[in-house]
């Protein structure tokens, strides 16, 4: 292909920041890539990754502004012109009314750096209100307050080469191999040389932790317990570097005294682990000739997530493994650009260029550098504080860019009370039919991946352009532009001067003066230019001006961004987590990833094969809880917890503790029944970073007796438009989850249950929706006495849609025959027949493994039944080739074929 029809940007997923690079004819995008130029993927893409064309879903797309000036009537279509200036006014009022606090922005770490840019200048530099917060603050803040606490500042000191010079890698809070993993392929392939040692924290046994040689299963929330415990052995044993403690740190004696009676025993009591094995944890970190933590969610998204990153940084002070090659602790962003917004200071607690917002010296300095009179010293209201504000009436207008809180943010009991009472509601985003969108008072159709320029920083500081391929669609701008235009029109209604603050024409000149703010600061990256990108290609930061490149690794010399220039040690003591388990809720609730999935499935949620993998969220649960509550595998569940309760189907695993409860973080109310889990889970949070407590809450389980199934499945002419249509119906039934199956012929599936059978209005809106009423070659099969109504649509010769109601039975091959456009033609009235068997027999495919070459698990197990080695299958059936992330399941499965089987006697 021409060059010309290639574009080199990033991916739009998580913090690993990979290179793609995009294909496209100049008005669409035929293809995509891993950049094998890029230094932090060098070419590999994850199945997500891989999957980027089929997110751009046109008939969910937001195209142009929707306005309604009142909540009973519906959205119109209106020009930008009107949108920005009804915005206006509506915020100019609200200002003159109730003061710059009486509005607020709730931005995304998915923004560009120039789009966080151009929204905090708008809020703390026009407006004067620090009430701009991001959905960082969900998954990254902990992180950001804990290297302050100790380093000074917040800097990730490491880079993605350390995975190859680390002799031990200690992984706490994340499941790094399905979470990020093209960094995780990385390590294992440099750890099959190294031979280095692997850790992990986690209370279940995860894909990272299947290959790990010590995998310390703590209970959920008792990091700080096992890390505190850790350096008390490294205390008695002599396993510190005392030279370097005395030269570089302070307050390490202080430290030393907190942690003199957290023995292993203390700690195996609260942990529920081994004591010896803490031991065996310390023993291995300290001695280590170079150390690399790697953490995530599960330390930061606590109420005392602060404590737990600082807690885990101790470690590497302690003993030196900090500063040189293979050595440091590593926090992995979440989002794509988590990093960017926390250097232009796009948090209701920050500054630009990592200055403290309580500093009046660094308060000043950005004054002047904006050229305003002051940036108010107020803190802002951070995430979880903007939804309570609403719901409490003092917010009067909340701008939402490019998130969906309502489906990500805990308690969404309140969350969608404060959205549904506030005066004023903006969404601004790719797409219309998000949970979030039917709050929106005015919807701004906003440029999505491929279409915008600008930069990202990945995990490692490393900054990366992101080039426009094509146009937006219809109206859609881009995320600053937005902003700006916004800027302009309302500065005159307050009576400041936005023209000058805002006089930028491209996304380059909001980044030279975003690089001039850094200047002298610990992130200087006064050497970069969108030119010096283009040429160079992406750099890491600091890359002050007159230096060739970035740097690699931070505190080489041992000096540290804080007033002494010495790393701090935080005195700290162990909390629980903000629900202990109680009689009537006796289960541990824990949220996370699901390795095809990501966040709220606002692109993922629209592509199918990233369904084949796990088509439904299920409860995962040990199976002796499954037992005593007479749960059997694939029951459904009622999950209690104190804020409210959800349907789902039960799965043992033996990833699971006794007494923990599993449930994937993905899905909202555009795919179940409810609200999702967010829902079950607290708006606790940490008093440092005031990041919520979304990865424990306390439930009870009981299993669902619901005597009406139904499954819907059929291929569809937009995919998108039928899953909007499903959404209003999830509710109508006591569980219920829609999402899409296949690959070449992609189809909607609909999952059901409820206590007595559905009306035939609801049922004549599900089969309209599949194709299934007043059309020709319709099949159908009816047992009224029996309660069963089956139709089927055969065109072509092929079964094109399905809907089962009263017996299920059946739906799984059914799905297969859609998906595969298996010939039917010569089955006739034999496929509604109410059997789990297929017309003909035939062997099913079972739940795909491999998403990136749609391998089956059946395929693979039989294939591992011959003796055939990992490698060879590998080799045959091209699963674990492409992104790498089924290989831990691969291995599984040869595990499991290779387990004796027992004789009976």
């Amino acid at each position: 292909m021409d060059a010309e029809r290639e574009t080199r940007t990033t991916c739009p997923y998580c913090g690993v920041g990979c290179g793609v690079v995009i294909e496209h004819d100049g008005e669409r995008v035929t293809g995509v890539r891993g950049d094998p130029d890029h230094p932090a993927n060098f070419g590999r893409l994850c199945s997500k990754g891989l999957t980027l064309p089929l997110t751009r879903a046109p008939s969910a797309r937001a195209m142009h502004p929707e306005l309604r000036t009142s909540r009973d009537a519906p959205r119109e279509r209106a020009s930008w012109d009107t949108a920005l200036d009804h915005a206006a006014r509506r915020f100019a009022d609200a200002i003159r009314a109730h003061g710059p606090d009486s509005v607020a922005f709730y931005v995304s770490g998915q923004f560009l750096t120039e789009d966080y840019y151009a929204f905090n200048k708008l809020a703390k530099g026009l407006i004067g209100t620090n009430n701009v917060d991001t959905n960082s603050r969900l998954c990254m803040s902990s992180a950001v307050t804990g290297y302050k606490a100790t380093l000074g500042s917040d800097a990730p000191p490491c880079s993605y080469e350390d995975l190859e010079h680390a002799d031990c890698v200690f992984v706490a809070g994340s499941n790094a191999a399905i979470a990020h993993p093209v960094l995780w392929r990385r390590f294992e392939q440099a750890r099959a040389r190294t031979k280095a040692k692997l850790i992990v924290v986690d209370p279940r046994r995860t894909d990272t932790a299947q290959d790990a040689d010590l995998h310390l299963a703590i209970a959920p929330g008792t990091d700080v317990a096992l890390f505190q415990s850790m350096l008390h052995v490294m205390f008695e044993e002599g396993l510190v570097d005392s030279l370097y403690l005395a030269q570089h740190t302070e307050d390490f004696e202080a430290a030393e005294r907190a942690v003199r009676d957290c023995t292993p025993q203390w700690a195996a009591a609260l942990c529920e682990v081994n004591a010896a094995d803490i031991v065996t944890a310390a023993r291995w970190f300290a001695a280590s000739r170079a150390t690399l933590s790697l953490y995530c969610q599960g330390l930061n998204q606590s109420s005392h997530g602060t404590d737990k990153n600082a807690a885990l940084i101790h470690l590497h002070l302690a003993t030196a493994q900090i500063g040189r090659a293979g050595a440091g602790p590593f926090s992995l962003t979440g989002q794509p650009n988590a990093m960017g917004g926390r250097e232009v200071g796009g948090l209701a607690t920050a500054l630009s260029a990592h200055r403290d917002l309580d500093n009046p010296v660094h308060r000043a300095e950005v004054a002047k550098l904006w050229g305003v009179e002051s940036v108010p010293a107020k803190r802002g209201l951070t995430a979880v504080e903007i939804f309570e504000a609403l719901e409490a009436g003092s917010l009067k207008c909340v701008w939402i860019a490019c998130t969906n809180p309502a489906q990500s943010m805990p308690d969404q009991a309140r969350v969608r009370a404060g959205l549904a009472r506030a005066p004023f509601v903006v969404l601004q985003d790719c797409y219309r039919d998000i949970e979030t969108a039917p709050y929106a008072d005015l919807l701004l159709p906003a440029a999505g991946w491929g279409e915008k320029e600008g930069t990202v920083t990945n995990s490692e500081r490393r900054i990366s352009r992101v080039r426009r391929a094509i146009a937006p669609p219809g109206e859609a701008r881009a995320d600053w532009a937005i902003a700006v235009d916004f800027a302009r029109r309302l500065g005159p209604m307050i009576g400041r001067d936005a023209a000058r603050l805002f006089p930028y024409e491209n996304p380059a000149q909001i980044f030279a003066e975003h690089a001039e703010t850094t200047r002298g600061r610990d992130l200087d990256i006064t050497g970069l230019t969108y030119e010096i990108l283009e040429a160079r290609g992406p750099q890491q930061w600091p890359m002050p001006e007159g230096v060739d490149a970035g740097r690699a690794r931070l505190y080489e010399d041992g000096n540290f961004p804080t007033a002494t220039g010495r790393a701090r040690f935080a005195v700290l003591g162990y909390n629980a987590t903000a629900e202990a388990p109680t009689i009537d809720h006796p289960l541990r609730l824990t949220t996370g990833r699901l390795r095809d999935q990501w966040h709220g499935m606002s692109r993922t949620g629209r592509v199918a094969s990233l369904f084949s993998h796990e088509e439904e969220p299920i409860a995962a649960m040990h199976a002796a809880d499954m037992a005593a509550r007479s749960i059997a595998e694939g029951d459904l569940v009622r999950i209690e917890g104190t804020r409210g309760t959800m349907a789902l189907r039960a799965r043992a695993s033996q990833a699971m503790r006794p007494g923990d409860v599993f449930i994937p973080m993905h899905w909202g109310s555009r795919h179940v029944a409810g609200a999702g889990v967010n829902a079950l889970m607290p708006s606790a949070r940490d008093r440092h970073s005031h990041q919520p407590e979304l990865k424990h809450a306390v439930v009870e389980v009981e299993r669902l007796s619901l005597a009406y199934s139904l499954v819907a499945m059929g291929q569809v002419p937009d995919t998108d438009a039928a899953l909007a249509a499903l959404g209003p119906l999830l509710d109508r039934f006591r569980y219920a989850s829609c999402g899409l199956a296949g690959r070449e012929h992609p189809l909607v599936v609909l999952r059901a249950a409820r206590s007595a059978p559905l009306d035939p209005e609801t049922l004549a809106a599900v089969d309209a929706i599949f194709g299934l009423r007043d059309v020709e070659e319709l099949i159908a099969y009816r047992d009224p006495a029996r309660g069963i109504d089956r139709l089927a649509r055969v065109a072509d010769g092929k079964l094109v849609a399905a809907r089962l109601a009263g017996d299920v039975a059946g739906a799984s091959w059914m799905q297969e025959w859609i998906a595969e456009g298996r010939d039917a033609a010569s089955v006739g009235f034999a496929i509604l027949a109410p059997t789990a068997m297929a017309p003909g027999g035939g062997i099913s495919r079972g739940r795909t493994i491999c998403t990136c070459h749609g391998v089956g698990e059946a395929q693979i197990a039989a294939a591992f039944a011959r003796g055939t080695s990992l490698e060879a299958v590998q080799r045959e059936l091209k699963c674990g080739t492409g992104c790498g992330s089924c290989v831990p399941e691969l291995k599984r499965l040869q595990a499991a074929q290779a387990q004796p089987v027992a004789l009976a006697a």
